[in-house]
């Protein structure tokens, strides 16, 4: 199979994150079937919605691609990527300036996405992350942060908990045990949301915490280590008060 060039390898790689199950070779495999060889820009430009579809179904024997496990919604964005429309998602939401202290007593949130504003991406393959200053009533998107430099380093994982190393939160669909540990260990609080939900819900439920924020919270917002042992005390109270009520 060619060496295809970093612009077009790279289309492919961002299609393939969205279809769940089919890696890059098999989606090569796919694309080679659909429009021949060698692959250019114009014969990923002819890619159609329905001939990926019946391409992966193929795979399994699916001819007719009724039933390949994959939603129509991610077909089309992956097409949209093979095209080279990565850059242009016109669902996604804008960015407000932010300088720090603009919201006081706020925290800084990753959310991990495909498209638009949505909390629909897994940590190792989400093609970006957006940024949020949140506050208790209060949430600002402060950045967007494309992974796509990810695929050419040598730790994928370390990359990516490096590009969002200032926030505090990460909501992704899913992450492993060993992504897991870089993200902790880079002082962020992985949280995982299977069902795929707006940004700005999640972060609007996610608010509630402020009221009365655990110990690491209560550190993430800068609280002295009185009041965040204050706190673990209070809870200890409460929890012991309801269980003797």
């Amino acid at each position: 199979m060619e060496a295809l060039p970093r612009e077009l390898a790279l289309r492919i790689a961002l299609a393939s994150r969205v279809l769940p199950g089919i890696d890059i070779p098999k989606l090569l495999e796919i694309v080679h079937n659909r429009v021949g060889s060698p692959l250019d820009d114009e014969k990923l430009k002819s890619i159609t919605v329905t001939n990926l579809k019946t391409g992966i179904g193929s795979l399994d024997g699916e001819e007719d691609g009724e039933d390949i496990g994959i939603g129509l919604a991610n077909i089309k964005l992956a097409v949209r990527y093979l095209w080279g429309d990565e850059a242009e998602d016109e669902d996604l939401p804008e960015i407000i300036p932010y300088c720090d202290g603009d919201m006081p007593d706020s925290i800084r949130v990753a959310i991990g996405s495909n498209n638009g504003a949505l909390v629909n991406g897994h940590f190792g393959s989400c093609i970006r992350f957006l940024v949020y200053q949140l506050s208790e009533h209060d949430a600002r998107l402060v950045d967007i942060r494309s992974t796509l430099e990810a695929d050419s380093s040598d730790d994928r994982n370390l990359f990516r908990a490096n590009l969002i190393k200032d926030c505090h939160v990460l909501f992704v669909q899913s992450i492993g045990g060993p992504a897991a540990a870089k993200v902790i260990r880079a002082d962020i609080y992985p949280i995982k949301i299977p069902d795929v939900i707006e940004a700005t819900e999640q972060l609007k439920a996610f608010q509630k915490v402020f009221a009365a924020p655990p110990p690491w919270f209560a550190k993430a917002l800068g609280r002295s280590a009185e009041e965040r042992v204050r706190f673990v005390h209070d809870e200890a109270a409460d929890t012991l008060f309801e269980k003797e009520r």
